[in-house]
């Protein structure tokens, strides 16, 4: 396969509603990183910040329905549609019902469970 998949720069931390406040203050004013506010409109995220972590975007996403945090990362490809079937001929199949998404991107997960978005580099 010509695919070629590479890490992307977006890392998301799904955080229970109860832990979202103490969790963005240890960002802001413990670790004293850049965190921004970022108004989202989705219906499994009621908030979300963005903290520049070094070369790298971590997104601390408010989910009000987990009981614990997951991190969630990005993987990008030449091709998605190409890679998509690359991964479903290894028994990889994508769940984009875990999270409302552009049509042109895919949510995988690794057989342990981590949470990967696809897409176009």
């Amino acid at each position: 396969m010509d695919n070629q998949f590479e890490a992307g720069i977006n890392i998301a931390i799904k955080i229970p509603k109860s832990k979202y406040n103490d969790t963005v203050n240890f960002y802001k004013n413990i670790l004293k990183f850049e965190v921004t506010e970022v108004p989202i409109s989705n219906p499994t995220v009621s908030k979300t910040h963005s903290v520049k972590f070094g070369a790298n975007v971590i997104w601390l996403d408010c989910v009000d329905n987990y009981t614990h945090s997951e991190t969630w990362l990005q993987l990008t490809v030449p091709n998605v549609e190409e890679a998509t079937a690359y991964l479903n001929s290894n028994g990889v199949a994508t769940c984009d019902e875990l999270e409302e998404l552009p049509e042109d991107m895919h949510w995988i997960t690794d057989p342990a469970g981590t949470v990967f978005n696809l897409q176009k580099r």
